[in-house]
C-alpha cells in the first residue's frame, strides 16, 4: 500500500455486489468505515464506481488503480440445468472475467496490492465418504473441479506482477436471505423437509456472517496467500444437516428428496455434481493462522440465523 493510501480510508473495489456474499460484504466494510467501490458492468456504472465492459472483458484501469484492494466476486449461478450455453457461461463470468480482471490489475504501476477472488470446495470434486480435505490436497474431478482449477489459475498475471491473491473456496452459504438454505425452509417448515438422496454425503457449510469476517481477514492479513477453505470447521452429512434444521424450526425432518427427483428438477449432472455430492472440506490454513469462527456449531448457527430458539 502506498503511502497515499494509508493517509486516507483503505479502499476496497467489489464485483458481485448485488449478490447474497457481496452486499453483506459491502454493507459490513461501509459499517467499518472503508472507502467501497462498485465494480460493476458499463452499462449500470455510475461516476464513482469501477465501469466493467463485460463484452470485451476489459475494467476502468484508471479506476482500479486507486483502489488498495479488490474482491472479485461476480459468477453465473451454478444451479439449473447445464445446458452447453448454460457451462459456457459458468466458465467465463469465474475463469474469463478473472483472467482479465488479473491482467488488468498486472498492468498498473500502481494500485491494488491484494485481490481475494471466489472459489468454491467444488475445487476438491466428490470426495464420497473419504478424510476431509485442506488446502493441501489435490483438485478432484469433474466440471466443477477443473472450473475451480482454471478459476483459481486466472489469477496468475497477477500473482505474476507482485500482488498478492487470495482463493477463497468457499462451501455452502447459509443465511435466510438467499441460497440454499432459504430453498430448504419451505419444505421444511411444511413438514416435507429431510436428507437429500441417501444422507451420507458431506456438506461444508458455512454462515454469511462468518464468510463476509473471512473475506475482510483475507483483505487485512498481509501474510496469508493461495487457497483458503472458507468452511466451518465442522462439515457435516445432508442427514445431520435436515435434523439440525428440523429441530430449529421444530418440525419433522424424516422425508428424503430422492436422487432421481432432484436429477429431474436440476439434470443429471447438475444434480450429481452439486446438490447429491459429498464435499468435506475442513479450514486448515485459517486454523493454524489462529482464525476464530463466531458460528461454528451448525445448530446454534442456524438458530442465530433464523432468529428461533430451542
Amino acid at each position: 500500500m502506498t503511502q497515499a493510501a494509508t493517509d486516507r480510508l483503505m479502499r476496497i473495489a467489489v464485483s458481485g455486489s448485488s449478490g447474497l456474499v457481496g452486499s453483506a460484504l459491502c454493507d459490513e466494510l461501509s459499517r467499518q468505515g472503508r472507502d467501497v467501490i462498485y465494480i460493476l458492468r458499463e452499462h449500470a456504472a455510475p461516476p464513482n464506481s469501477i465501469a466493467w465492459d463485460t463484452t470485451n472483458n476489459t475494467f476502468d484501469a484508471q479506476a482500479l488503480s486507486r483502489c488498495d484492494a479488490v474482491v472479485h466476486l461476480a459468477g453465473e449461478n451454478i444451479l439449473g440445468r447445464w445446458s452447453d450455453e448454460k457451462l459456457n457461461r459458468i466458465y467465463a463470468s469465474r475463469v474469463d472475467s478473472t483472467r482479465a480482471l488479473a491482467q488488468s490489475l498486472a498492468a498498473l504501476e500502481h494500485g491494488p496490492r491484494t485481490l481475494v477472488v471466489a472459489s468454491a470446495v467444488g475445487y476438491y470434486g466428490n470426495t464420497g465418504q473419504e478424510n476431509a480435505r485442506t488446502e493441501e490436497d489435490p483438485h478432484g474431478e469433474g466440471f466443477l473441479a477443473d472450473v475451480c482449477v482454471h478459476w483459481e489459475q486466472a489469477a496468475d498475471p497477477a500473482r505474476q506482477a507482485g500482488i498478492r491473491v487470495v482463493h477463497m473456496r468457499i462451501g455452502v452459504v447459509l443465511s435466510s436471505k438467499g441460497g440454499a438454505l432459504k430453498q430448504m425452509l419451505l419444505p421444511f417448515k411444511l413438514g416435507v423437509g429431510g436428507p437429500v438422496g441417501s444422507g451420507d454425503q458431506y456438506m461444508s457449510w458455512i454462515t454469511l456472517h462468518d464468510l463476509v469476517r473471512v473475506l475482510i481477514y483475507a483483505i487485512d492479513t498481509p501474510s496469508l496467500s493461495g487457497p483458503v477453505n472458507a468452511v466451518a470447521p465442522e462439515p457435516v452429512t445432508s442427514r445431520k444437516f435436515a435434523k439440525a434444521l428440523g429441530r430449529v424450526l421444530h418440525r419433522p425432518a424424516v422425508l428424503p428428496a430422492p436422487s432421481f427427483a432432484l436429477k429431474l428438477l436440476y439434470g443429471k449432472s447438475c444434480a450429481e455434481q452439486i446438490v447429491l455430492a459429498s464435499i468435506r472440506a475442513v479450514p486448515k490454513r485459517l486454523a493454524d493462522m489462529g482464525f476464530v469462527f463466531d458460528q461454528s456449531d451448525l445448530e446454534t448457527a442456524l438458530k442465530h440465523e433464523l432468529q428461533t430458539s430451542g
